[in-house]
């Protein structure tokens, strides 16, 4: 099933309907359905499919002519190779030169670092023959880095001759739901915990019955397809994948300054840094720095991508207990009982999700929602605020905090985000916001109702 891009997929019909040259530029992490888009939109369109390889130029030449070859004739078992790849583009003008046509380079890094001069190529037969017929070109890339600077930046060739970019994002906890709308919000809630909205995920975690026996099933079992997916990527998209292992895992067991790092993993800082960097370009870490503030002494690193936080998170931990078949017995005490701690952060993602995309009765406009952490002066105490909502313009904030338990959460948590709200500014008006999903204490509620503070539960950022 084909699920949520439905805005990009109309965007790319709509432009293909107009009849004129398109260079569409699609990138994102693997897994997050690019080729699935690519596909649905190119149902019923004429198309030369090219997937390229991670191997040599001529390796790439003989797929590209014979992508060509099947466009030409699908029932033929004779591929001919081009002589060069100018041969192969000039029939692509041949072929495009009276009809729509749609003309498709997956994994186009790939390519282009295979050919170095593709790039060149390409931009010379865009410029001279493409750019006044009817081709819709697509190019694609899961090397976000490599998309972005040498694709679309402006030192690329090519910079300058795309039509259209799409980056693919991961989904939101609310679009997940369209693919097992019959789970609870609890489990829709940890499903995104533990995909990270990544449709690839979903799909292999196949829930059929509750979202714990696909779990065991489909993740905590050394014959699934999710099992072994982390380490998998590393090695298909690293050179030296134990080391990069090494640097997630520090950054999973709590370090998450460059220098606590670089100590875990027995880097140099130089050198540590450029293992991060290539982590952050592939969506895997991100780099935080408390919301208003400059990158600096106060950035620290996490693990962005869900399904490898949740991995290094629980899979390490019970790796004997996995792999001698034990998970069932076990999973209640080791894995479970730590969801609440483990959702933590995403909940927080959620509620900063829903002010930011779902929200639609919020009392400023928002620029920005993040965190922010600092010194209280007065108590000489680091204190951390879950959300802090920026405004457009102005000097008013909402200041929000998130808590993913069980028990009702009691107005000594307004007092609390009161005076931290006044480290975080002494000038400025605050709205108060508190998520919680247990619920809330009568005498929260009756603050709520006197205007003090918005209360949130879990179901109500599904449904508000």
């Amino acid at each position: 099933m084909f699920y949520c891009r439905e805005q990009e997929l109309q965007t790319m019909n709509r432009r293909y309907e107009k009849g004129r040259f398109e260079c569409i530029v699609i990138y994102g992490r693997r897994r997050v359905g690019k080729t699935a888009l690519i596909n649905e939109f190119c149902k019923g369109k004429q198309t030369v499919y090219f997937s390229a390889l991670n191997a040599s130029s001529q390796e790439n030449l003989e797929a590209l002519s014979k992508a060509i070859y099947l466009c030409k004739n699908p029932d033929s078992s004779n591929f001919p190779t081009y002589k060069c790849y100018e041969d192969a583009l000039e029939e692509i003008t041949t072929m495009s030169a009276h009809k729509r046509m749609v003309f498709v380079i997956d994994e186009y890094p790939y390519l282009a670092k295979a050919e170095k001069s593709f790039s060149s190529r390409l931009q010379h037969i865009i410029d001279h023959q493409w750019q006044d017929g009817q081709l819709y070109l697509i190019l694609c890339g899961s090397s976000m880095s490599f998309m972005e600077y040498q694709v679309l930046g402006y030192e690329s060739p090519l910079y300058g001759r795309r039509t259209a970019q799409f980056k693919i994002q991961a989904l939101t906890y609310r679009e997940i739901t369209a693919f097992y709308p019959e789970l609870s919000v609890e489990d829709q809630a940890l499903l995104y915990g533990v995909t990270g909205g990544i449709p690839h995920y979903i799909n292999k975690l196949d829930v059929e019955k509750n979202l714990d026996e696909a779990l065991l099933e489909n993740l905590f079992n050394t014959s699934s397809y999710l099992f072994e997916e982390p380490e998998n990527l590393l090695k298909q998209e690293l050179r030296e994948p134990a080391i990069y292992n090494s640097v997630i895992a520090a950054i999973a067991g709590g370090a998450s300054r460059s220098n606590e790092i670089c100590t875990k993993v027995g880097l140099e800082s130089g050198v540590c840094a450029k293992y991060l960097k290539v982590l952050l370009d592939l969506g895997i870490l991100k780099k935080e720095t408390p919301i208003t503030e400059k990158p600096g002494k106060k950035t620290v690193y996490g693990i962005e991508d869900n399904f490898f936080r949740f991995w290094y998170r629980f899979v390490p931990r019970n790796m004997s207990v996995i792999s001698a078949g034990r998970m069932q017995q076990v999973y209640e005490q080791a894995v479970k009982r730590y969801y609440p701690d483990y959702m933590g952060l995403v909940f927080e993602k959620m509620c900063r999700e829903y002010l930011l995309r779902y929200a639609s009765d919020l009392p400023i406009l928002l620029s920005n929602v993040g965190q922010w952490w600092g010194t209280d002066a007065k108590t000489r105490k680091e204190i951390q605020i879950d959300i802090v909502g920026t405004p457009v313009e102005g000097n008013e904030y909402l200041i929000g905090s998130c808590k993913y338990r069980n028990e009702k959460i009691g107005i000594e948590e307004l007092e609390l985000i009161r005076r931290y709200a006044s480290v975080f500014r002494k000038n400025g008006t605050f709205h108060y916001y508190i998520f919680s999903r247990g619920g809330f204490t009568q005498e929260l509620i009756m603050a709520a109702e006197k205007g003090e503070v918005t209360l949130l539960t879990l179901e109500d950022l599904y449904t508000g």
